[in-house]
């Protein structure tokens, strides 16, 4: 099924990191795309950005974690997305992730990690073709 009108994404910053750069750069590449984005800001739980996308009604959550806490707080966001019966909001991030740690993220069920480096288009690609539009 896909998504009627624009795509809305909340970034977020989970945890204790403060630094987000990168998660305004996406934000702002997502914009500029077309897409709704609905940035939370810095030091946000993973409670905070579950209730933010079911209130915004976000089709997509993409997460940045630099602090290397990514295993804790990817796993937590997808675990709260299930109890709110809000599985079908895709879950993506980006940040500094291991290359080890991005299969077992993705059997948690973590959409796509991007890594260092990565050109925005791609993201914005990313999203588009995994989120979708609807025809």
């Amino acid at each position: 099924m896909g998504v009627s009108g624009p795509i809305r994404v909340v970034v977020a910053k989970p945890g204790l990191d403060g630094h987000d750069r990168g998660a305004k750069v996406i934000a702002r590449a997502l914009r500029d795309a077309g897409m709704e984005v609905i940035y939370t800001g810095l030091h946000q739980t993973p409670e905070q950005v579950v209730d933010t996308a079911i209130q915004e009604d976000a089709d997509a959550i993409g997460l940045s974690i630099l602090s290397g806490a990514h295993m804790t707080l990817f796993a937590k966001v997808v675990e709260l997305l299930r109890e709110r019966d809000a599985e079908d909001i895709t879950v993506f991030g980006g940040g500094i992730i291991p290359e080890a740690d991005i299969p077992p993220l993705t059997e948690l069920g973590v959409a796509a990690i991007f890594t260092p480096g990565t050109p925005t288009g791609d993201v914005v690609a990313w999203v588009k073709q995994n989120v979708g539009q609807a025809a």
